[in-house]
């Protein structure tokens, strides 16, 4: 049975529809993954969005999509739950299981708040049950494009960074530990995209609230101290330390041997 979902349309006198100017990514159109099996919601989102520049992969089969997220790799993923092979949740399980910090934004007729925990818990990075507006849709799109990208910005698009055995893994974004995606959540994964990208040099408390929470009014810097504290954690063992220095922020450095 086929299941319907409704989008809201905004159109301008001339009877174009409109949804904003999408970002674009390091010089480049920002890449769009649907994942969505309902052939109309397919069609209204990939016209939508492909009209504005953006580029966008579509898969309605959840067996296939995780290999259309490695192929494609996306700036956003837009997953519906509800998918035939492979339900939505044991794919996004199985992307972060194997270290792709990609945001994804859930859509799906599912909108209890035992779904919304189930869902975030899982690794969704937003949560919008349908029926939804799409200018909403496209708001979060680009608050999340903003969020994921900001800290990226600060990396060579051509050398991803590394230091004493960590990286950043230049398709996904993972954060790596001797070529292992390592399990971060996506705001430790900011905070050490940020500091590898200036690996050995201190980069501030209030600039790096900036790169971990870009669309956050308002953060104090016990925030990005919190966000710290986890990821020294994760970085027991790694050879490399989070340091921080007084009046300074944070920085990099080997472990002493």
């Amino acid at each position: 049975m086929m299941r319907c979902a409704t989008v809201k349309m905004l159109s301008s006198a001339s009877g174009e529809t409109r949804i904003g100017a999408l970002p674009i990514i390091h010089g480049s159109p920002m890449k769009l993954l649907l994942i969505e099996d309902n052939p109309a919601m397919q069609t209204s989102l990939q016209r939508s969005f492909e009209r504005r520049g953006m580029l966008v992969t579509v898969c309605g089969d959840g067996a296939r999509a995780l290999d259309r997220w490695r192929a494609a790799v996306p700036d956003v993923v837009l997953l519906d739950l509800n998918l035939p092979g492979v339900d939505g949740l044991t794919v996004l399980a199985r992307a972060r299981a194997e270290g792709w910090t990609t945001p994804v934004i859930v859509l799906t007729a599912r909108g209890t708040v035992g779904d919304r925990v189930l869902g975030l818990n899982t690794g969704a990075d937003d949560y919008l049950p349908k029926p939804f507006d799409l200018d909403e849709l496209e708001a979060r799109v680009r608050a999340l494009a903003r969020r994921h990208g900001s800290a990226a910005t600060l990396l060579d698009d051509e050398v991803a960074p590394a230091f004493h055995g960590l990286s950043v893994d230049a398709a996904s974004q993972a954060v790596c530990h001797r070529g292992r995606p390592m399990e971060l959540t996506p705001r430790e994964a900011a905070l050490a995209r940020a500091l590898l990208a200036r690996a050995g040099q201190a980069l501030s408390k209030e600039r790096l609230c900036e790169l971990v929470f870009p669309d956050e009014r308002d953060v104090q810097t016990s925030a990005i101290e919190v966000v710290a504290y986890r990821l020294r954690k994760k970085l027991d063992r790694t050879g490399v330390q989070l340091v921080t220095l007084r009046g300074l922020g944070y920085l990099l450095q080997a472990s002493a041997a």
